[in-house]
């Protein structure tokens, strides 16, 4: 096999294979995008996003031949999937809670609305015609672009972009004034139309 678009995966080809293992690497900073925005605050000294990523991977890898999407948009979907089952697992062992489906699903429409807002933003803010023709490989640069940049702005774009937070909201949330978030989001989606008209 040649490709390593997801809808080209032969669902026959072995489940350890490297390329199948290469492939889910390449979604790490859309997974690590994605889990930082729903992690509780109080893990999140215990154990970093990248943790949680890195478990996801793994999962993904040693579960590959039970994937039987076909496009690209059902490949994130699968991944998400598992990552939300991480995140969840991880709820229970720190909190030694039962299994809650109800949070399980709560968690899983909030991280597919993340992936959604993030598709939003490369249509209307960041992306070119070009790129939005390359919807996935795209997204993943996005998801790159957004983790790359320095955390306040980071997460400045995360709550207000991706989880759809009112500047006010933001404000509050990061424990600053809304003019200095205004500047974090207009330094940050000018790093970010940088990156992508390069």
């Amino acid at each position: 096999m040649t490709s390593t678009d997801p809808s080209d995966l032969d669902p026959s080809e072995p489940h350890d294979s490297p390329v199948r293992a290469e492939e889910i690497a390449r979604y790490e900073p859309y997974l690590r995008m994605l889990a930082r925005m729903q992690m509780r605050a109080s893990y999140k000294a215990k154990l970093g996003a990248s943790d949680i990523v890195q478990q996801t991977m793994m999962q993904a890898v040693a579960a590959i031949d039970q994937y039987r999407g076909t496009t690209e948009a059902e490949w994130r979907a699968w991944l998400r999937k598992i990552l939300v089952r991480q995140m969840c697992h991880l709820d229970r062992d720190l909190h030694r809670d039962k299994r809650d489906i109800r949070r399980e699903q709560s968690m899983e429409q909030r991280v597919a609305q993340s992936s959604m807002r993030l598709e939003g933003l490369l249509a209307g803010d960041v992306g070119t015609p070009s790129q939005h023709a390359m919807v996935g490989e795209s997204l993943l640069s996005l998801a790159d672009a957004i983790e790359s940049l320095p955390e306040a702005q980071r997460d400045a774009i995360a709550l207000h972009y991706l989880e759809g937070l009112k500047l006010s909201d933001v404000a509050e949330r990061m424990n600053k004034t809304t003019g200095s978030v205004a500047g974090l989001l207009h330094r940050g989606m000018k790093q970010l139309r940088q990156n992508f008209h390069e």
